[in-house]
């Protein structure tokens, strides 16, 4: 191990004794401790006028909506689903929310009345917050009362400023989030305020965000990435965070980027292809890029080389673990790039593959928070080995001698045929390469022979000014057939104006494998 390595430890666990402390409160660690002058967020709409907000500010006003929490019924250790775009009140209501005591539902402005029922329901939840623009969305729901930020926030003017912080300690729930359900019905995750430990170390360690940097992660703080590393890291470790209240198109970003003279960024790989795909970034100059919640392929790498400024370092995690293993910028732990490879353990970290999985070693893992689901031993169980030694991630990869490890896919998307287990992602960082293309998924679905068990198939999204034939799938097949495999190459191309995904952002490829795309 080396020096840089050692002392990267021996922070973390300095991290993680002062957060995990019985006394621990999330307002102190998040806002109250920090020098009330400086700039918690950069608040931009989406004309690109912006508004400094301060640790001071934030600590005044979400006093002052506690109280006004508190008189309309939110209590300690209550689960609030919160519907917000990336406002200044989002922030408010969620200090506020937690100088209570209360935790935190992430609820993501794209849902549908649908996705909203099944997490407020999860969370047995009595109260909503959200605004005009997203309460048509909630007023369906029976038995639970619809609190406006905005009538909050009016309120809170006047209010006096809460003075009975709660202290959860490090075990207490902080936040309940809900994965995507990429493969199933979401599932709470409850998030407790020593993983802060984590956050912190990720957006240090890995993300390297410095003093003097202009820091945007353009996740939305709906799903666990944003929250996670554009709330929750930044606001613990005292760094100012930019806070776009838009969604992401290519053009929107590249001005932003410009605008406000962006160093450091994180990013969905989807997000790095959509700019790849024809957005002008001549005016873009980054120091670090980083990309998170699918592999990213190499020539995404080379797209940040040639247009950002820098290399795009992938980085690996979930929902029930926040970021664990990266290919880290920070000079103590950084370490050379290999092409498909997502890096190495994040300090506080110790991994290795079990049975096939990428796995976390519990006992010397100490940043590792996730315990269980909310209510659902069984869906719990699935994630460790019996004896309780080894977190599993469900995702199959492999570690090299060096120790730098790769994804090959989610356990329940490796394909296999005729005898052979194919990792898409594999074959997708090939076919990728190929100048039509934007975005491609690879899944495998039944032999209509019924001699290989299944086939490969790809769903491909073109650039402009191309168009699907036999003769460009013939070309595609043989590009995998020649650069990669024979055993692995499509048996047939899809060639689709865009791929289901997530609203994170992840590709479904289980609607790819029942053929409803």
């Amino acid at each position: 191990m080396t020096d840089g390595r050692q002392a990267a430890e021996r922070q973390v666990r300095e991290w993680l004794d002062e957060y995990s402390a019985p006394t621990a409160g999330a307002a102190h660690l998040l806002c109250d401790r920090h020098d009330p002058s400086t700039v918690a967020f950069t608040l931009v709409e989406p004309d690109l006028t912006s508004t400094p907000f301060t640790h001071g500010e934030l600590a005044d006003e979400s006093r002052r909506m506690a109280t006004v929490l508190v008189a309309n019924g939110v209590a300690r250790g209550d689960k609030v689903p919160v519907l917000l775009g990336k406002r200044r009140e989002l922030i408010v209501a969620l200090v506020a929310l937690w100088r209570i005591g209360a935790v935190h539902v992430p609820l993501f402005t794209a849902f549908a009345t649908g996705a909203i029922v099944l997490r407020v329901e999860g969370a047995s939840a009595s109260v909503v917050i959200t605004d005009a623009s997203q309460r048509s969305k909630v007023d369906p729901i029976d038995a639970v009362t619809v609190l406006d930020v905005d009538e909050l926030a009016a309120a809170a003017v006047d209010a006096e400023p809460f003075t009975d912080d709660a202290a959860i300690g490090g075990d207490g729930t902080l936040v309940q989030l809900y994965t995507s359900g990429t493969t199933g019905k979401p599932k709470g995750v409850p998030v407790p305020l020593r993983a802060l430990a984590a956050f912190q170390t990720y957006q240090h360690y890995s993300l390297d965000v410095a003093d003097d940097d202009v820091f945007w992660n353009a996740a939305d703080p709906g799903w666990a990435y944003g929250l996670y590393y554009a709330i929750l890291g930044p606001l613990v470790g005292g760094r100012t965070s930019l806070l776009f209240n838009a969604g992401f198109t290519p053009e929107s970003t590249v001005a932003v980027l410009t605008a406000f003279g962006v160093t450091n960024f994180a990013g969905a790989p989807t997000m790095y292809r959509a700019l790849r795909a024809g957005a002008d970034t001549s005016g873009v100059a980054l120091r670090r890029a980083s990309s998170a919640g699918e592999p990213l392929t190499p020539d995404i790498v080379e797209f940040g080389l040639a247009h950002l400024g820098t290399e795009v370092r992938d980085q690996y995690g979930q929902t029930e673990l926040g970021m664990v293993i990266g290919n880290h910028w920070h000079a103590d732990v950084a370490l050379p790039l290999r092409s498909g490879s997502m890096g190495q353990p994040m300090p506080g970290y110790a991994a290795g593959i079990v049975d096939g999985q990428i796995a976390l070693d519990v006992e010397n893992s100490p940043l590792l928070w996730f315990t269980g689901y909310d209510a659902a031993p069984e869906k719990t169980a699935e994630r460790f080995t019996k004896d309780g030694a080894w977190y599993l991630t469900a995702d199959t990869g492999k570690v090299d001698d060096d120790g730098y490890f790769s994804f090959t896919a989610r356990d329940d998307d490796v394909i296999l045929a005729a005898g052979y287990r194919i990792g898409p992602f594999d074959v997708e960082s090939v076919m990728v390469k190929h100048p039509s293309i934007i975005e491609v998924a690879v899944v495998g679905r039944p032999d209509p022979e019924g001699i290989r068990g299944e086939v490969v198939e790809a769903f491909v999204v073109l650039r402009e000014g191309f168009t699907g034939s036999d003769e460009l799938e013939a070309e595609l097949q043989a590009l995998v057939r020649d650069g990669y495999s024979k055993h692995a190459y499509p048996r047939r191309v899809h060639f689709v104006e865009s791929l289901p995904k997530t609203p994170s952002g992840k590709v479904q490829r289980f609607i790819l494998r029942r053929g409803d795309a």
